[in-house]
């Protein structure tokens, strides 16, 4: 028996989204956008499909503003190598928060090494939530960009990504933000964020591994240099120079991850099937019946807000006496699966548990 609750590190895959990827290999497998046989066409079809189906999911304006990558990890890196090299200079600041993922901090540590900008953070209060007043103050005219969390995967916070961005439009910013732990669980709106960017990975909403999605306003992403050079991202090349092909495909160098892009769009219509707001209302069921439960243990410190209706289904905590690792061992004898040790968010975790 398994009960599997690391669902936040990667979920299960349902037989729908494993069908399809059989499917592909065994029935359509070809290259896309290089031939005009019947296998290359219907490849490209069922790859451009998989974005369409990701753009309706999302309300992003058009297909073309949504940009398949590795992960949310590379789609973050994306935004800070293109993006950010052209656009931040010494004496500018990028603003984020104390309780991001390391792909999310790491980025932008290396963007202002590099161009001399300065890397501010929004402090997490003692209730785990933002203290937005601190970043109103962060939040200056020198601002470039405004990169957040929109769920913690750490605290379960659902952070105000609406407020800091009218926060970065009031001073000329642009906002991005991490969806990996809100997409799977909730229905977005990146329209209704007014986001200028957002991030998320198939393989944390059902869909397979090795692929996420950028989503960029395509007046950005337009006004962007590519990130990586070769294959379909380029429109004509001479000895001398070349010429970069249109949205999205000016950021998808080589031959891509077709198959898990068609996967993933099985993702999407099994969670579209089930309805977003199903999945956000039993979650929040399941968070109340954990959180109950788990305060009934003394010995047990939970992270983060413990009302079930302010917060994501993830519930991290720590142990008196036990050693994390100690307890994951023990509830894997058991047949219980579950995320132990920093969650790729050693400053924060420094901070909630004194580690």
């Amino acid at each position: 028996p398994l009960v599997y609750l690391d669902n936040a590190a990667t979920t299960q895959k349902p037989r729908q989204v494993i069908n399809a990827l059989v499917d592909f290999y065994e029935q359509n497998n070809a290259n896309v956008h290089r031939g005009v046989h019947t296998l290359s066409i219907e490849s490209t079809d069922m790859y451009e499909l998989a974005r369409t189906k990701v753009q309706r999911f999302i309300n992003a304006p058009c297909p073309e503003s949504v940009i398949w990558t590795r992960n949310t990890s590379e789609s973050i890196n994306l935004v800070a190598h293109t993006w950010g090299r052209a656009n931040l200079k010494p004496g500018d600041n990028i603003v984020t928060t104390a309780m991001e993922h390391h792909s999310n901090i790491v980025p932008w540590q290396q963007l202002t090494q590099q161009t001399g900008a300065e890397l501010r953070f929004i402090p997490v209060g003692d209730d785990g939530y933002l203290q937005m007043e601190v970043a109103q103050g962060l939040i200056d005219d020198r601002t470039k960009i405004v990169a957040a969390v929109h769920a913690s995967n750490v605290l379960g916070v659902i952070n105000p990504v609406s407020e800091l961005t009218a926060l970065a439009r009031s001073v000329g910013a642009v906002m991005l933000v991490d969806a990996a732990q809100s997409v799977p669980h909730m229905p977005i709106d990146v329209q209704s964020l007014d986001c200028d960017f957002l991030a998320f990975s198939a393989h944390k909403m059902l869909g397979p591994t090795g692929i996420g999605v950028l989503y960029g306003r395509p007046e950005l992403l337009e006004s962007m240099p590519p990130f990586l050079y070769g294959g379909d991202m380029i429109i004509e090349v001479t000895y001398e120079d070349a010429r970069w092909n249109d949205l999205p495909y000016k950021f998808e160098a080589g031959t891509p991850n077709i198959a898990d892009a068609v996967a993933t769009g099985a993702a999407v219509d099994y969670l579209t099937d089930l309805g977003m707001e199903r999945i956000a209302a039993h979650e929040r069921d399941l968070t109340a019946y954990a959180l109950e439960r788990m305060a009934e243990i003394e010995t047990v410190k939970i992270l983060g807000p413990t009302d079930p209706s302010a917060r994501g289904a993830v519930i991290s905590f720590v142990h008196d006496t036990l050693h994390p690792h100690d307890l994951g061992t023990a509830l894997d004898s058991m047949g219980i699966a579950i995320r132990t040790g920093h969650h790729c968010a050693m400053p924060l975790g420094y901070a909630a548990t004194g580690w």
